[in-house]
């Protein structure tokens, strides 16, 4: 199956929680490629590539968060790149 990358940018208490982590081990867990990492004005952005049905249970996860997370909103575009792990990145 061809796989598929989005970008997604997450907005409401999402740093300072684990939500990097646990963007990382959800990766891990799904087999998704790409990176995380905190953005400057209070979100958090990503870039995930797998398959489709593993690029969408990381979607509706990144929905959710880890458990002290309160997700008001999650932006999804279409991306590119060609990622060989899940990375978390510097601040941006």
């Amino acid at each position: 199956m061809q796989p598929i990358t989005k970008h997604l940018k997450i907005s409401g208490r999402v740093q300072g929680i684990g939500y990097r982590h646990f963007m990382v081990h959800t990766a891990h867990e799904l087999g998704v490629t790409g990176w995380v990492r905190n953005r400057h004005d209070g979100s958090v952005e990503a870039v995930i590539s797998g398959t489709p049905d593993a690029v969408h249970m990381m979607i509706e996860r990144a929905r959710r968060g880890p458990l002290h997370a309160m997700i008001t909103d999650v932006k999804v575009s279409e991306a590119h790149g060609d990622f060989t792990r899940f990375d978390m990145l510097p601040t941006e």
